[in-house]
């Protein structure tokens, strides 16, 4: 049977004897992160990624998200919203975020302990989480006032989940050949329309809504990366008071079939003059979501690294 131990006592020999934070304490995270502190979030987390996480990484992988033609839906497999339930409630999707919009603002190596744990655990489950984090530090750190205010607190408490959507069919590594493209309208929005692939997080039924970052095209815009531009698109409109409003014209076309993380959809998305509002300045929509690909490249390493640990757990086991 697979079996996960959280490595606590090499948290506790990094966090207590190995790095100093002493030096680290005039930082704003650091404010609430006294060792007690520490030491009670990476337990509790424990608890979580050992006791529900990874009892559903057998089940996520042996049946799967189901797409379903008649809605264009994605269903969760067994055990995943209730788990997702549970994440929200315990405060773990806002464990690093900005207070202002009801985060812990706790700091990032603690974040980084919690998602190792959640990967080794159940890195289909980590995924979601993981995607949402990563569109919340770009609307962070590139969005208005009024998108912040809009988008961030439901993010924060995992209400409202987020994906970046980048790959186009006809293009994978070389985001200059994007197609996907923005039409300016009267009132400050955008129509976008085009394909995005492989967009993980894409559809599914844990959260209310899904805040799509897209990169796409203004007309006339250079050629080449130097003419992207990045738009929120929700799968929900959001109404003057905070409340969902209509569906939006974006929509999963399928899923994926993958090898392993069956339970992290991975979608083909399809924008057809959805509305959506540009983030950051025109043309500059690469840079901004490299705020987001560069926290997945390093969350990649850890779920590598949360990876390794459960394969070594498991062959000791057997």
């Amino acid at each position: 049977m697979p079996y996960y131990k959280a490595p606590l006592e090499d948290f506790r020999f990094l966090y207590n004897e190995f790095l100093d934070l002493s030096l680290c304490q005039d930082l704003p995270t650091m404010a609430d992160a006294t060792p007690d502190v520490i030491e009670a979030v990476i337990s509790e987390g424990a608890k979580l990624c050992e006791e529900v996480l990874q009892p559903l990484n057998e089940v996520g992988d042996r049946i799967g998200c189901r797409f379903n033609e008649h809605d264009n839906s994605v269903t969760m497999p067994d055990g995943f919203g209730e788990a997702y339930r549970q994440f929200c409630e315990g405060g773990w999707s806002g464990l690093v975020a900005d207070p202002d919009y009801g985060g812990q603002g706790l700091p990032s190596f603690v974040g980084l302990a919690m998602s190792e744990m959640k990967n080794a655990a159940n890195a289909s489950f980590a995924a979601y989480p993981g995607l949402t984090l990563g569109a919340y530090e770009v609307i962070h750190a590139y969005g208005s006032d009024e998108q912040k205010q809009t988008y961030l607190p439901k993010m924060v408490s995992g209400e409202w989940g987020g994906t970046m959507n980048l790959t186009e069919p006809q293009c994978g590594t070389d985001l200059g050949l994007i197609r996907s493209r923005a039409e300016p309208q009267d009132d400050g929005t955008y129509r976008i329309s085009g394909t995005k692939i492989w967009i993980s997080a894409g559809e599914h039924d844990m959260v209310d809504n899904i805040v799509h970052l897209v990169l796409a095209r203004l007309p006339e815009a250079p050629s080449g990366t130097r003419g992207i531009s990045l738009f929120i698109v929700p799968k929900f409109l959001v109404n003057a008071d905070g409340s969902l409003g209509e569906r939006n014209g974006v929509k999963c076309a399928g899923i994926e079939k993958k090898m392993g993380i069956k339970a992290s959809s991975t979608c083909e998305m399809v924008y057809e003059n959805a509305t959506g509002y540009l983030i950051g300045e025109p043309n500059r929509g690469l840079a901004a979501m490299f705020t987001m690909m560069n926290a997945a490249r390093l969350v990649t390493g850890i779920q590598g690294l949360g990876m390794a640990s459960a394969a070594y757990q498991a062959a000791v086991t057997f």
